[in-house]
């Protein structure tokens, strides 16, 4: 029987607890903390992602049922729903969200290389946004409509490897193409992005930044074709046109030559019209490009499934991006222990037998890989896979 480490602490040791450390010194997280500390709040929080707890009490109560062994799993405060709460609410959340893009940086090493269904050399990126519904009353900062309360999460997600390489959390009534602004742009690398983004003086700025996009034209598009590229009918290409924009200030926004694609999508029976600033690629895989889009789609569905984004455990701005950074880095320190100890195993069976198994003391190895699941019986049709 193995008498090392329990389960959780296994886990928590992938964790650079020095760049955790300088995370909490540049915001002053620990000022003036005599006890239950931010990395005692990070575990906590984290558990609580790990274990699907549904609120402060939850957690309380299932930490002190194991009283005995917080020593092991690393918490050496004292844990109360109020201290947790208060934790929450003043702590700063850019601690979290600092730490969470250094686990990033590190997943984005690990999945550089790979696949992602289209064969470039390029970073390709995914971006949207998904709505998170709130009460207004409980959430009056979160303003969406006149009577309903939301946030945003704006993601850019890199394809290889669905890791979010940029979250931006705001309000709801922040619209997606503001994003664009906030962005750091990479020099050759290819943003894919719906008719959402459609913005041509921001598009321009990708444009000059020697970057590229792929995002869809609307119907209402006024352009002047300048001449035809040859065209493969047989892969779904209606047209493949190079073109400059006619309104007067879509024009001064957009001064430079586009490439309009007209694509006719067989599988769903959807005609499709996409610009972009990249001649080089084949109209095809442009198309396929913009198909890859959908991953983001599927990202949001399986953190919403599976992690503790939609109900929270605090109502002021601080505390909801605090759970929602502490989520996304335990969705991102799974996909680090997936590739670091290449294990076979799907993200979400990680996740889940994590769930049960935290306070075993198996190799995690052990624990993540052995398994004899009948295949008929693992997950049914309707389950999102984004590590296959």
């Amino acid at each position: 029987m193995h008498s090392g480490k329990i389960l959780f602490s296994q886990l928590m040791d992938f964790i650079p607890t020095y760049e955790f450390l300088k995370c909490v010194e540049r915001h002053g997280g620990n000022y003036k903390i005599k006890s239950f500390s931010c990395w005692d709040q990070y575990l906590c929080m984290a558990f609580a992602q790990l274990t699907y707890r549904e609120s402060l009490r939850d957690i309380e109560a299932c930490l002190r049922a194991t009283h005995v062994k917080l020593y092991h799993m690393g918490i050496r405060g004292k844990v109360s729903r109020n201290t947790l709460a208060h934790a929450n609410e003043v702590r700063d959340y850019r601690i979290y969200e600092d730490f969470t893009k250094t686990l990033i940086s590190t997943a984005r090493r690990l999945y550089a290389n790979d696949p992602f269904g289209v064969e470039l050399e390029q970073t390709v990126y995914a971006l949207d946004s998904t709505t998170i519904d709130l009460c207004l009353s409980l959430f009056p900062w979160a303003e969406f409509r006149r009577k309903k309360g939301a946030i945003k999460m704006h993601t850019l997600l890199d394809l290889r490897g669905n890791i979010p390489s940029t979250v931006i959390v705001t309000p709801g009534r922040v619209h997606d193409v503001n994003i664009l602004d906030d962005l750091l742009l990479e020099t050759g690398a290819i943003y894919i992005m719906d008719r959402a983004y459609l913005d041509f003086s921001r598009l321009y700025g990708i444009h000059k930044a020697a970057a590229f996009f792929v995002t869809r034209a609307k119907s209402n598009l006024n352009f002047r074709r300048l001449y035809s590229h040859p065209k493969d009918e047989g892969a779904g290409i209606k047209s493949d046109q190079t073109i400059v924009l006619r309104g007067y200030y879509a024009g001064m926004d957009y001064p430079d030559k586009l490439r309009r694609i007209s694509y006719i999508d067989k599988t769903q029976d959807r005609h499709l019209i996409f610009l972009t600033n990249n001649f080089n690629l084949t109209a095809l895989t442009i198309a396929e490009l913009y198909r890859c889009r959908w991953q983001v789609e599927l990202f949001f569905k399986w953190i919403k499934s599976h992690l503790r984004i939609k109900k929270f455990f605090g109502l002021s701005e601080n505390a909801v991006k605090t759970q929602i950074w502490i989520a996304l880095s335990t969705y991102v320190l799974a996909a680090i222990i997936k590739k670091q100890l290449n294990i076979e195993t799907s993200l979400y069976q990680i996740l889940q037998i994590l769930s049960v198994t935290l306070f075993e003391k198996t190799p995690i190895e052990q624990a993540l890989s052995n398994l004899n699941i009948n295949e008929n019986m693992i997950e049914s049709a309707n389950q999102l896979k984004l590590f296959n």
